[in-house]
């Protein structure tokens, strides 16, 4: 198991120095002598944030020009997850935290080729389908201005129809159709996507997820290639958490609640979380897609919905797995180290404990100082697509960024 993941090392907490602590360290070791990352680590958190922002704008740059390069070129992965449409996400994030126009010019662009190669795609959801195409471009064309291109990416989004035999996952299913209509309202204004269209999508989810709940003891359970997954990208996890922002009937929350505590009562001794319903041996996945990590956020997202401690507790018991055992030997968003800093992020925003944010800021400077030289030696995975939003260096860049204001840092495409 352990070659999975690097071993934690770290100190459980390491204040920051102060300006004149920080000179004396340096003074009294040699740089030679002093490990880089801990001088990241005790670095005082204004200079470490702007060491975070310039380091990911350079690698906005290179992923620009390595994912898009010459365009008109042929698109062959449109999808947010490991295609342009997330180098357009990413150009839209930097945009929001610089506002550099040039980068919400260039994301503009992409997403109108990725216009293009989306036609006749079946798949509908925000990560990997044609509703990620038109949400972003209408959010990207109402901060340019273009209402003309901001009408043509509704009136698109409008045409996407849910089929019957679709499954209600993130990544291919109803909750990823429905997490493109949150975005859609947040950037645009509530009610852009009205409640009448979505409402229909939400009691569809709940009827399929209680009626394979019955079969079981969970209020709600659902199928993904005859799987039923518990994490974020396929499962219950993902599904939940997209339901929480929902409007839900008394009932439905209820049943919402009653599957997390079915969730947390039957969690691996460890503290982590089985992939697939039913798997007691495999304790093995840390990541966001299975096990604790993405469970973690939509544990707390229910802690804020509910104000139950138990959700907290059970989101710090979580993350303790991913502290221990989530220094992933892979750099993405999705299934390593970028996605896992999350974790602590969200907990920081919601408890305002310091090491909360010293842990994913321990996670960050992990990857700053040694992401790109373990990937040259082979000790890291960079991604199959080692550029993209999800699997590769985006992530990383995307993390970056938020890590210059980690009291607004939100997983990519799963809050809000």
């Amino acid at each position: 198991m352990a070659d999975r993941f690097f071993p934690n090392v770290f100190p459980g907490f390491v204040p920051e120095a102060s300006p004149s602590t920080l000179k004396e360290q340096q003074d009294a070791v040699s740089i030679g002598d002093q490990d880089s990352l801990t001088k990241l680590l005790t670095m005082p958190y204004a200079p470490l944030s702007e060491r975070f922002k310039r380091t990911a704008l350079d690698l906005k740059e290179t992923i620009a020009v390595e994912t898009w390069g010459v365009p008109g070129q042929h698109i062959r992965d449109f999808t947010l997850y490991c295609g342009v449409l997330g180098t357009a996400f990413l150009l839209f994030k930097s945009y929001q935290v610089t506002n550099n126009k040039n980068d919400l010019n260039l994301s503009s662009q992409i997403v109108k080729a990725c216009d293009s190669a989306s036609l006749g795609s079946r798949d509908v959801t925000f990560i990997c389908g044609r509703a990620g195409v038109c949400a972003l471009g209408a959010v990207v064309a109402k901060y340019i201005g273009d209402e003309r291109s901001l009408r043509y990416y509704l009136s698109q989004f409008e045409k996407i129809k849910l089929t019957n035999n679709l499954a209600d996952e993130l990544l291919y299913g109803r909750v990823g159709f429905l997490w493109a209509c949150l975005f859609l309202n947040k950037h645009l204004g509530q009610g852009t996507i009205p409640s009448t269209y979505t409402a229909p999508v939400v009691d569809e989810i709940i009827r399929r997820g209680r009626a394979m709940g019955r079969k079981g003891k969970c209020p709600l359970m659902f199928e993904w290639y005859g799987e039923k997954y518990w994490g974020a990208a396929h499962g219950l996890a993902g599904i939940l958490h997209v339901l929480m922002d929902m409007e839900l009937k008394p009932d439905e929350l209820e049943d919402v609640k009653g599957t997390l505590k079915y969730m947390i009562n039957n969690r691996f001794a460890s503290g982590n979380y089985p992939a697939t319903e039913g798997d007691r041996k495999r304790d093995l996945l840390v990541h966001w897609c299975h096990g604790a990590p993405g469970i973690a956020l939509t544990l707390v997202k229910a802690a804020k919905v509910f104000g139950d401690k138990e959700f907290l507790d059970a989101a710090v018991n979580a993350a303790e797995v991913v502290w221990n055992r989530g220094l992933l030997r892979r750099v993405g968003i999705c299934h390593g180290i970028s996605g896992n800093a999350y974790v602590f992020l969200s907990l920081y925003q919601l408890t305002g404990n310091e090491e909360h944010l010293y842990r994913g800021k321990a996670f960050a400077c992990f990857l700053l100082d040694r992401a790109h030289k373990l990937i040259s030696q082979g000790e890291m995975h960079g991604g199959d697509m080692p550029y993209s939003l999800f699997e590769g260096l985006g992530g990383m860049a995307y993390l970056f960024l938020d890590m210059a204001n980690p009291h607004q840092a939100k997983f990519p495409a799963y809050d809000l």
